[in-house]
């Protein structure tokens, strides 16, 4: 990893954005024997959307198409100081589980089907849980949840580690502080990408810039189909260390430990839109809405000793808040766009962590040539599927 002042003479690739897809992208382009540069608008790498993210992995996805991804990025996980040739980034990954819980018999019908389809793509591992067995293993559970799905090798990740071992393992230029403003094409072929720090010379782009990549791709006329929506995420020091991510199946909520405490995380299906923001402002009800009892929310619906964190007063707590960027089908934008030259990495709908990787090194398998299937391409039709729990 190098950092540059001023736009190089030329570059193989240019990738725009320095968060998790941006870095992997970066790592698979020079494993395929590209010298990539990354440019950032913000001073630093990582510091958007990806260091808010939940920093989980799951094989547990209802897509199978998906799941094939996250498999392989779980792979790169468990034995990232070895693919990455670099031993400065440790993810610290620690895998405690997810455990979905459902008070619901309609939705206890919903993971019977999903664990069934599951075990029929090979994923055996995942476990059905008996409201009785769910609180034999996981004492503080309710008693009103009826079942749970379970898988003890889901887990946890540092994202900031990621996301720099990814580029250091890349040996990838960087600029930062260098927001790209768009592009310079002759004859219906890239030719430079614009920046704030002047124009660099290159033939091949990729966008990869999360929640800002609709606005770039728009200064260009090209109508990405995505929308950005606030994800937050509220940081309290009470949660059991050795817990899984636990989660309420019937609204979302979820919880993980987290440093010296936990977070917990939700995006509220009623939710609207927002326009993509360099800087996310936070609700101090976010707060309350997880927190208090009497939320239909309530981190205690499932989980009762979130009630005595409440009774006990408010503990001291953080709000950080990122976006989603979010596609119709909720499925990743990976591929080439209409302007030769130029490709998408984007769009992974809260899965970038556990997609990104995988989702990246697809990209540049097309790019290269080395790949002709893509199930992700931004052109595709698009099929309507519900906003994912998580």
């Amino acid at each position: 990893m190098k950092y540059l002042t001023e736009p190089p003479a030329s570059a193989d690739l240019v990738v725009i954005g320095g968060g998790v897809i941006g870095a992997a992208t970066a790592f698979h382009a020079a494993q395929a024997g590209l010298k990539p540069l990354i440019v950032e608008a913000r001073p630093a790498l990582c510091t958007l959307t990806t260091p808010v993210a939940a920093g989980a992995f799951r094989l547990q996805f209802d897509d199978l198409e998906e799941l094939t991804l996250v498999r392989e990025s779980a792979e790169l996980f468990l034995h990232f100081r070895e693919v990455t040739e670099q031993d400065r980034y440790d993810l610290r990954v620690r895998q405690q589980g997810y455990l979905w819980l459902t008070t619901d018999q309609r939705n206890a019908e919903r993971q019977r089907a999903l664990v069934a389809r599951l075990h029929e793509w090979g994923q055996g591992d995942v476990e059905l849980l008996t409201g009785d067995e769910v609180r034999h293993r996981f004492p503080y559970v309710d008693e009103n949840v009826v079942q749970a799905r379970w898988r003890g090798g889901d887990g946890f990740l540092d994202t900031t580690q990621l996301t720099f071992g990814l580029v250091h393992g890349s040996g990838a230029e960087v600029m930062v502080d260098c927001a790209a403003t768009g592009f310079v094409a002759s004859g219906g072929r890239l030719t430079g990408v614009r920046t704030t720090k002047g124009v660099v010379p290159t033939d091949v782009a990729v966008i990869a810039a999360g929640p800002l990549s609709g606005l770039l791709a728009g200064a260009e006329g090209i109508d990405l189909p995505i929308v950005t929506v606030r994800r937050q995420k509220l940081i309290l020091p009470e949660v059991p260390p050795h817990a899984p991510m636990t989660v309420d199946e019937d609204t979302g909520v979820h919880w993980r430990p987290a440093l010296a405490g936990g977070w917990l995380l939700f995006t509220d299906p009623a939710t609207p839109e927002s326009p993509p923001a360099d800087n996310v402002p936070v609700d101090p009800a976010f707060a309350f809405q997880l927190l208090d009892p009497t939320s239909p929310f309530s981190v205690a619906r499932v989980v009762p000793f979130w009630r005595a964190v409440w009774d006990r007063g408010a503990a001291p707590w953080l709000l950080q808040a990122g976006q989603y960027t979010m596609t119709p089908d909720h499925r990743p934008l990976i591929g080439p766009l209409w302007i030769e030259g130029l490709w998408v990495n984007t769009g992974y709908s809260g899965h970038g962590i556990m997609l990104g990787p995988a989702g990246s090194r697809l990209l540049v398998d097309l790019l290269t040539g080395k790949a002709e299937s893509n199930p992700f391409a931004p052109g595709r039709a698009f099929e309507r599927r519900e906003p994912p729990t998580l």
